[in-house]
């Protein structure tokens, strides 16, 4: 697992991008049988020791909606076990006040909200409307920014949605403009069913640059159903973007919406950053063997290329 890209330095490009991981809450959320809370407690630790500097740890979602996630305070309780004060600034998911309070609870510094771009997709995913949901967010966004959290706001659907289709960027715009005035830090926009192409994904960082949303405040989720994440991930580095969503052996999908399919893989992203000359601080031996040993947990092979190139006939 020692091989590596060539390296070749593109300078129009980011000379350094943070991975956003997302692996132990979307890429196992959807998973029907159930991880244990020690095993998703190790996924943590290894990711954190892999060197990625962020790793989204759970949600503090009802445990009806995500049964998977029903041990959220448990597995916080673990990390902080493990890792010291330092978990407390694992980001966690926080769908409404309720799950803010959880949040509080355990002194955690950093969390997310989740929000639609479209009508059909807020009415399944949140049963609210789209002008709905920022009644529910504000008091959200306003009592974890007053008490000093950052706030990272995911925006889904916004390349196109499975039963409304095509997304006008303006609408999206729109939908992360509101959420940024309400108090969030960063937007992360999604392609949650993988529809997006890479003109696509410079016109809609382009739309929120005239619409005078910085760059900088924006992240991107890719998910790799017609296996454009790679493509889209190249396209929003050459429009400025530093941000990007991954998931650790490319795990992951939507349980609200069945065309979702797994996230764009980490190990994936990380192959295509180091040939580009792009830091990113990632050990990719590490990170391989982290995914194995998570596929084996699972019982399953990863689906990240880079995962199966490089593991040969250790997979799972």
């Amino acid at each position: 697992m020692s091989a590596l890209p060539q390296v070749v330095r593109d300078p129009a490009l980011p000379e350094r991008v943070t991975i956003y991981e997302v692996g132990p809450r979307d890429g196992l959320q959807n998973e029907k049988a159930l991880v244990p809370t020690a095993t998703k407690a190790r996924f943590v630790r290894r990711l954190v020791d892999a060197g990625l500097p962020v790793v989204e740890a759970t949600s503090f979602v009802h445990p009806r909606w995500v049964p998977q996630l029903a041990d959220a305070e448990e597995l916080v309780d673990a990390l902080l076990d493990d890792l010291g004060d330092g978990a407390r600034d694992l980001p966690v998911l926080v769908p409404n006040e309720r799950g803010l309070d959880r949040a509080l609870e355990k002194g955690l510094r950093t969390v997310a909200v989740f929000g639609s771009a479209t009508e059909t997709f807020a009415r399944r995913n949140l049963n609210r409307g789209l002008e709905e949901q920022f009644a529910m967010f504000e008091p959200t966004v306003r009592r974890a920014r007053d008490a000093g959290l950052d706030v990272r706001a995911y925006v889904s659907m916004c390349f196109g949605d499975p039963w409304e289709g095509q997304v006008p960027p303006a609408q999206v715009v729109e939908v992360g403009r509101r959420l940024l005035d309400l108090g969030a830090t960063q937007l992360s926009l999604g392609d949650t069913i993988g529809v997006g192409t890479a003109a696509h994904v410079g016109a809609l960082v382009d739309a929120f640059a005239a619409a005078g949303v910085p760059v900088a405040s924006l992240a991107m989720h890719f998910h790799d159903t017609y296996g454009q994440a790679l493509s889209n991930a190249t396209a929003a580095l050459r429009h400025g973007v530093t941000t990007l969503d991954a998931s650790a052996g490319g795990l992951g999908g939507c349980p609200y919406a069945k065309s979702a399919t797994g996230n764009l893989a980490t190990e994936d992203l990380v192959w295509l950053l180091t040939g580009l000359g792009i830091e990113h601080g990632v050990d990719l031996s590490a990170l391989v063997e982290t995914s194995v040993w998570m596929a084996g947990e699972l019982g399953r092979p990863s689906p990240s290329a880079v995962v199966r190139a490089l593991a040969g006939g250790d997979e799972a």
